[in-house]
């Protein structure tokens, strides 16, 4: 598996499809798999910008892991957002028959992410809603970081910023260099 890491609007869902469409392997996005769930708790959380409950994103995520089957590889895209999430992640690893292969940072400077997301314009992106998410995502990012870490799962960070080609190029370089793709 590879995780896809950065806050909202720093590119890891059109990264993450990208890298599926030319690999061939499954993205898997939290925000969408919670979209697509259609409860209407979860989504409301979800425009609030808090998270949803441990039990509920890690359900929803070990059904989708489980479905991929034969797929080569799964990029995880916001997932997982918080500690117990990672820990989850990291444990359950053999259960799924994958293991984390890689974590991509993807590191974009917040004035360039507030002008994205004002581009994407989707309902759940109101101001509030990603001040509070960008405050959760850097409380919750170094300790996730320094758990994967510990569990000697290298993390890389990338340069988010630049044309999409650009972005994708640097991480698929890195996958190169560490084998995860040809």
């Amino acid at each position: 598996m590879i995780i896809f890491f950065g806050p909202a609007g720093a590119g890891k869902s059109v990264q993450g499809q990208i890298l599926a469409a030319r690999m061939g392997w499954r993205w898997l996005s939290a925000g969408q798999l919670l979209r697509d769930s259609h409860d209407p708790e979860l989504i409301a959380r979800m425009h609030e910008g808090k998270l949803v409950p441990h039990e509920s994103i890690t359900k929803i995520m070990g059904e989708a892991i489980g479905k991929a089957g034969n797929i080569q590889q799964l990029i995880l895209d916001g997932f997982p957002r918080e500690l117990d999430q990672a820990q989850w992640l990291v444990d359950s690893q053999p259960q799924h028959g994958r293991s984390i292969g890689l974590v991509v940072v993807l590191e974009v400077p917040r004035e360039e992410l507030l002008k994205r997301l004002e581009i994407r314009g989707r309902a759940d992106d109101t101001p509030e809603a990603i001040d509070q998410r960008l405050n959760i995502y850097r409380q919750e990012m170094y300790p996730i970081l320094s758990l994967v870490t510990e569990q000697q799962i290298p993390v890389v960070h990338i340069d988010g910023v630049g044309t999409v080609g650009e972005i994708h190029d640097r991480i698929f370089a890195e996958l190169k260099s560490r084998e995860l793709a040809a």
